[in-house]
């Protein structure tokens, strides 16, 4: 069997995994569904039933789309890790760790502690859209100041370093804004660091939908031009990869991916760190099949650490953040161990 073969083999693995993880989450949670409720809950919304039971509404109305929206959530985590690692040629990078998630965090505390700041109001997307805004801002602040002028590039040290300290300056903000701020806008801004799918709904499904689905098919074109990257800056622009464009371009589209997601959902980390690296490990370094499989894969580690957070202290719910840094931050100390991984 070749190796684009045994690819295709395991994306479809991937993709009957992913469904039957969505179809456990769907179905249990803080209120269990059988298969039965689940059915009469899809041929009611099909044939337009208006008084629908409420154990149904909660069905098409709550747990659907929140399931829905972890696989497009972990979709764009995935996939934003394997971009970055791809780009800078090392696995321990992830959008996290460049300033994307404490910019959306300081953007979404910013929203709760002074509202009257927005003057135009979007109703529900008014968080959404301050949130991505500060992820965007806060990435390509830490990306020009990685940048120098003499090497043309930013190395993965000075890429960390100023991560480090970008995070470190954005996540001050965010405890003056907690010190500052008065319940209820203090419990949403800790509980919104943590992650959470609570808010999901329809609306949220969409949008995210596409800044997903639009990331991943132009991220899907550059595969090629990423494994040739993968051999140096020189070689790749030898074989006709303009790199600087590659690199701001594909900056550009996991950036958007990962601040539209964070945007509806909080700060979830390790997700972009974990999933590469664990497909990394099963088919090699291949983008081609990093990109799709970590799609994939992303979706259906978000939907376990959400059915995780979900039934743990039911009916209580846990926030997902916690579900993915148990796991995630072992993951991250074993590879911080491999010294070959910051050169």
């Amino acid at each position: 069997m070749n190796a684009r073969r045994a690819d295709r083999w395991c994306l479809a693995a991937l993709f009957v995994l992913m469904i039957a993880t969505t179809v456990a989450s769907i179905r249990y949670g803080a209120m269990d569904f059988s298969g039965h409720d689940m059915a009469a809950a899809a041929w009611g919304k099909l044939t337009g039933q208006a008084d629908m039971p409420l154990d149904q509404r909660i069905f098409i109305e709550l747990r659907v789309p929140r399931a829905i929206l972890c696989l497009l959530v972990g979709a764009s985590l995935g996939v934003g890790g394997t971009l970055m690692q791809g780009l800078f040629r090392n696995p321990i990078v992830e959008p996290g760790l460049v300033g994307t998630s404490s910019g959306a965090a300081f953007g979404a505390a910013l929203f709760y502690v002074f509202p009257a700041l927005l003057s135009v109001n979007l109703g529900g997307l008014t968080l959404p859209l301050v949130a991505c805004a500060g992820g965007v801002l806060s990435t390509y602040l830490v990306f020009a100041l990685a940048h120098t002028r003499r090497e043309g590039r930013s190395s993965i040290l000075r890429l960390l370093l100023t991560g480090l300290a970008i995070n470190a300056l954005f996540l001050s903000g965010i405890g003056f804004l907690s010190y500052v701020a008065r319940d209820p806008a203090a419990r949403s801004i800790i509980y919104w660091n943590l992650g959470t799918m609570s808010g999901a709904d329809w609306n949220s499904v969409v949008i995210v939908g596409i800044a997903t689905i639009g990331g991943l098919i132009p991220a899907m074109g550059f595969a090629k031009s990423l494994n040739a990257l993968m051999i140096g800056d020189d070689q790749a622009t030898a074989l006709g990869v303009n790199v600087g464009r590659l690199k701001w371009t594909v900056l550009t589209i996991n950036v958007l991916m990962v601040a539209v997601a964070t945007a509806f959902t909080g700060v979830i980390s390790f997700v972009g760190l974990i999933v590469p690296h664990i497909l990394r490990i099963v088919r090699g370094p291949d983008n081609r099949f990093l990109i799709l499989g970590s799609a994939l894969l992303g979706g259906t580690l978000l939907s376990v650490a959400d059915l995780i957070a979900r039934v743990s202290l039911r009916p209580a719910e846990l926030p997902i953040g916690i579900v993915t840094a148990v796991v995630g931050v072992p993951v991250f100390l074993s590879l911080l161990r491999s010294r070959e991984y910051l050169s």
